[in-house]
């Protein structure tokens, strides 16, 4: 008999779906520039003064080469931007241009709105307290049992 318990990591992905469909719905609805999922995570993790897109490939857990075309696709957009990185010849930063800048404070807003909503479905305790549980540091992934 095959459990129905699904993992925390799977519930993780099901809550992230939740808000990432969220967000594109409702920046779609506001006519906003469309992006994908994967560009949505690159403008998240992405620093206020720019950021390479090999560190970006690392924050979102892809290839440099999807990290590359999302960049690609928002740069064509007009939503990022590439300039040389001061600390680097050889490098190039990545960051928001002024219509990417508002975009990111819509979104954030959008995201706003979406944990008010969860907060009305699940109650705000349970938020804050998911909130809290999610922020306070886990430390490394413990090692392999021997």
């Amino acid at each position: 008999m095959q459990s129905t318990r699904r993992n925390l990591p799977q519930l993780f992905t099901d809550a992230r779906r939740w808000f990432e469909e969220g967000l594109l719905a409702s920046l779609e609805a506001a006519g906003a520039t469309p992006v994908s999922p994967t560009q949505a995570q690159l403008f998240a993790v992405l620093d206020d003064h720019g950021t390479t897109v090999s560190e970006l490939a690392r924050r979102m857990g892809v290839t440099r080469q999807t990290a590359h075309q999302a960049v690609h696709g928002l740069v064509a957009a007009g939503l990022l931007e590439q300039v040389p990185d001061p600390a680097s010849a050889r490098q190039r930063l990545i960051r928001r241009t002024v219509e990417g800048e508002r975009a990111h404070r819509q979104a954030g807003a959008i995201l706003e709105r979406l944990e008010d909503q969860l907060a009305e479905r699940i109650s705000r305790e349970a938020v804050d307290a998911l909130r809290a549980a999610l922020e306070t540091p886990w430390g490394q992934p413990p090692p392999p049992n021997s």
